[in-house]
Formats: structure tokens, C-alpha cells, sequence
């Protein structure tokens, strides 16, 4: 059973910093494609990094030089660091699994992420 829990997430002033950290189990974070996505109020889900098994990293232009995803083969955890945080970055912030081997697609219960202006 594969299981995603986020922790990292809290208030912070707009300029700040926060890192998540996606602790996984069940599942390989060095042999899945991981990513963290957000979701706002009233705003689709959207993608805001990806990590592949080989190690390249993908960002939209909206987070590209701000926020750095990483992993940690050891501990089998993802981790956003996100820097120069603005408001419009408040929401909750999943982390995602997808599994190349079965082909699941798993995701964690969220985290809040509230930056204040």
C-alpha cells in the first residue's frame, strides 16, 4: 500500500521560504516520477515540479527559479523548497507518485501553504 504524507506547510510572510517534505512509503521515490502539485480555492490543481527517476526537474514559468524539488533516496522522501514566496502561491500543496512499474497514480492528504501580503 503506498502511502504520501506531506508535512512542511504553515504561514509565511510573502518574501519568505518554506520546504515541504513528502515522506513516502510503499513505493520507490528514486523509481517514480514525483511531483507536487497545488491547489487554490476555486482554481484547478496545477503542477509545480517534477522530479524524474533519472534526476531532471521540470517547473512551470510561474514557480521557475523560486521553487526546487529534490529527493533523498535514503529516507525515500521528495522535498519542495520554495523561496520568495508570494500570495498568490497560497494553497494546498500535494504530493504525487506515479508508479512506472504498475502504473499507479497516488497522491498525499495535502498540506496548507498560506503566504500573507
Amino acid at each position: 500500500q503506498v502511502q504520501l504524507v506531506e508535512s512542511g506547510g504553515g504561514l509565511v510572510q510573502a518574501g519568505g521560504s518554506l520546504r515541504l517534505s513528502c515522506a513516502a512509503s510503499g513505493i520507490s521515490v528514486s523509481r517514480s516520477v514525483m511531483g507536487w502539485y497545488r491547489q487554490a480555492p476555486g482554481k484547478q490543481r496545477e503542477l509545480v515540479a517534477t522530479i524524474f527517476p533519472g534526476g531532471t526537474t521540470n517547473y512551470p514559468d510561474s514557480v521557475k527559479g523560486r521553487f526546487t524539488i529534490s529527493r533523498d533516496n535514503a529516507k525515500n522522501t521528495v522535498y519542495l523548497q520554495m523561496n520568495s514566496l508570494k500570495p498568490e502561491d497560497t494553497a494546498v500543496y500535494y504530493c504525487n507518485a506515479r508508479d512506472l512499474t504498475f502504473g499507479s497514480n497516488n497522491w498525499g492528504q495535502g498540506t496548507q501553504v498560506t503566504v500573507s501580503s
